[in-house]
């Protein structure tokens, strides 16, 4: 069952047209940044109880999705991540249909493993977690 309430598209002009365009064509446009395929976690605020939308990169195994809260690297997490902590039960759309999902924060081993994941999927992210002194989130999103 898809999340319901209202909808309030990010303040960021960028993210709110790749999702546009992503949902619009069922994921055949928007579907890339920097070359590198993405996703659409769609999330309930933490604070505001809107629906959220946000282009994630894929990062998939096996049917479980990682959502790295890297924001290029910022000192801080991206607003989505503590959107998932407050709410954990998010859709994540890969392609025409989106699907429920229950996210989960990954420490230790699991998350060193979904690093490498992370990061042999959008080689970017080693160069973040250089920007940044903060350990940067992984967070598994699983199908309900």
């Amino acid at each position: 069952m898809a999340l319901e309430g209202d909808y309030e598209p990010s303040p960021s002009d960028w993210v709110r047209e790749q999702v546009a365009a992503y949902e619009a064509s069922g994921g055949a446009e928007g579907n890339t940044i920097m070359g590198r395929p993405i996703v659409v976690v769609t999330s309930r605020g933490a604070r505001s109880g809107k629906l959220r939308k946000n282009p994630v990169m894929r990062v998939e195994h096996n049917g479980v999705y990682a959502a790295v809260a890297s924001k290029g690297g910022a000192p801080d997490h991206p607003e989505w991540y503590h959107n998932l902590l407050a709410e954990p039960v998010v859709d994540l759309q890969d392609g025409p249909e989106p699907h429920e999902y229950v996210a989960r924060e990954i420490s230790g081993e699991e998350r060193e493993v979904w690093w490498e994941r992370a990061v042999e999927a959008f080689p970017p992210y080693a160069e973040y977690a250089e920007k940044t002194d903060r350990l940067i989130p992984v967070l598994l999103l699983e199908r309900r």
